[in-house]
């Protein structure tokens, strides 16, 4: 009974682990793009809103850079995850 309950313990934090960087990671970088663009104004000058150039806005532009970032960075810290032993053992760097 033990080994069922041991399984099913780490089977929630598999998936869990797995849809936040499966699905998750995408899913911040869809909302990035959509912030860039759904904060966007037509350009000044502009004969009509529809044919114009737009122009995304100060927030718009913040959120997004902050969604990219946390992609990034998420990356990032897989990469060097995975290569923590390898760093520890050829140069000394202990990172996690």
């Amino acid at each position: 009974m033990s080994i069922l309950t041991n399984t099913l313990s780490s089977l929630w934090q598999v998936v869990l682990v797995g849809l936040l960087f499966g699905a998750g990671l995408p899913a911040v970088f869809a909302l990035g793009l959509r912030t860039l663009d759904s904060g966007s104004a037509p350009a000044d000058g502009a004969a009509s809103a529809d044919d114009a150039p737009r122009v995304p806005t100060a927030m718009g532009r913040i959120a997004a850079y902050v969604c990219f970032a946390v992609v990034l960075i998420s990356i990032a810290a897989g990469i060097l995850m995975l290569m923590s032993d390898f760093l520890a053992s050829t140069f000394g760097i202990h990172i996690f």
